[in-house]
């Protein structure tokens, strides 16, 4: 018997994800940082602002079902080294640009470049981690998407001055982003059976949990697959999926409009502004961590996972729902916050939820291009939203109908999660057979 303590490799790779989400979301900060000074030295008109600022999510969102099938044939470390490198060489050639066309282009590649990061990070669950632990990486991964939002601003700022300027600070965000996808790299390259840091106990641990998982008989190697088409038929890939895009209609709705509706319907300064998305994010990151925490502990009490999170959805949904309700009646900014902030820690709760759920209902090779296809009808959701929200303040003169809005994506979160089935793995009959 191996009396061995168990090394915890797995979350050391989780951290290094961490990291690698948190720089991410800090390059997507950056234009809208410097757009101002963008804006005034190339003489764009705000129309041509927001093509550019769209590119980046329609190079993103093309390219989720290519990144997620390379990450199963290819692997999640040479995934994540490539985009890590890649996307920071476009975030540097960006720094160089003067011409709209090319910065749409160059925008466009970027978004292409970043697109393999989730569905390679859903990958690595479905190697590193057992069932009952993939919320919590699923929630330390994603919280660097508030943190990073939440810093990404500041520190921009900060860049702007040290590097004199926006194109020097757009070339600081690229350099940064490959020095950490180099330090990430050794950690996210490896699995169980590769990695020279894990011990005995804890490949065992893992290896056992992941062969009763995906019914795994003698050899661990063998190829389960059942093909995209087979989760397209499935009513619980479509249940994940269309709560997924009501999701991430909502945060990037908030994340693209939350300053301006700030600004504009509390008129206060750039300052208070700062501060206050730094608070609203920041409560992201706490209601992350404790979500992605919380339902893995109850998952490890033996309550049935189906029910969890099931629940979890309903009621985070309906929370989010009410907070929009009080937000559009808000009177002033500190109840604006609160408001915010209190949607912002169930959002991100709902967010880690969804993002265990592709290694839950795949099979082991299909991960990643189940990952990327959830992610790609998510973020064409997210590319429209913030154009529909500008439509609607611009037709109706004021924030109501757009917090609507939102009210009714968070319900759609609800309600689309209803028609899941997590207790059986989609296409399992099919390989039984």
């Amino acid at each position: 018997m191996n009396n061995e303590k168990p090394t915890k490799v797995r979350w050391m790779v989780f951290a290094s994800l961490f990291a690698l989400c948190t720089v991410n979301y800090i390059d997507r900060a950056v234009i809208s940082v410097c757009m101002p000074a963008i804006e005034e030295e190339l003489q764009f008109g705000p129309e041509l602002v927001g093509v550019i600022l769209s590119a980046f999510f329609w190079g993103y969102t093309v390219m989720q079902i290519p990144a997620g099938w390379f990450a199963d044939r290819f692997g999640p470390g040479k995934t994540i080294l490539g985009s890590g490198i890649l996307w920071g060489v476009f975030q540097m050639i960006t720094g160089c640009l003067h011409s709209s066309t090319a910065f749409m282009i160059v925008r466009a590649l970027l978004g292409a470049s970043e697109a393999p990061i989730y569905p390679a990070t859903s990958k690595l669950q479905s190697v590193w981690l057992t069932k009952n632990e993939r919320t919590r990486g699923a929630a330390i991964v994603d919280a660097g998407s508030p943190l990073g939002t939440a810093i990404g601003g500041p520190l921009i700022v900060a860049f702007l001055a040290w590097f004199g300027g926006w194109r020097g600070a757009l070339m600081g965000a690229g350099i940064l982003t490959i020095l950490v996808v180099l330090l990430c790299y050794p950690f996210c390259k490896a699995t169980p059976d590769t990695s020279p840091r894990i011990n005995a106990a804890e490949r065992e641990y893992i290896d056992n949990a992941l062969k009763d998982e995906y019914k795994i008989s003698g050899d661990a190697n063998q190829k389960l697959s059942v093909g995209l088409t087979r989760y397209l038929k499935s009513f619980t890939f479509w249940g994940m999926t269309l709560g997924f895009i009501c999701y991430d209609c909502f945060w990037y709705g908030l994340m693209t409009w939350g300053p301006m509706y700030l600004s504009q319907v509390f008129n206060v300064n750039i300052m208070t502004i700062g501060t206050s998305i730094f608070i609203v994010f920041g409560v992201g990151v706490i209601g992350e961590l404790f979500g992605g925490f919380f339902i893995d502990h109850l998952k490890e009490k033996g309550i049935d996972p189906n029910k969890i999170v099931k629940w979890s959805f309903g009621i985070l949904g309906v929370l989010m729902a009410i907070a929009m309700y009080f937000l559009s009646n808000a009177t002033s900014i500190t109840m604006a916050i609160i408001y915010l902030s209190f949607a912002m820690f169930c959002e991100r709760w709902v967010g880690c939820t969804f993002w265990s759920l592709p290694a839950t209902i795949s099979q082991r090779d299909d991960v990643g291009i189940v990952a990327g296809f959830m992610n790609m009808l998510g973020n064409v959701g997210g590319a429209i939203v913030p154009v529909l929200v500008g439509i609607i303040v611009m037709a109706t003169g004021n924030y109501y109908w757009a917090i609507i809005l939102f009210l009714a994506f968070a319900l759609g979160i609800s309600f689309f999660p209803l028609i899941m089935n997590l207790n059986k793995k989609v296409g399992a009959d099919i390989l039984k057979a």
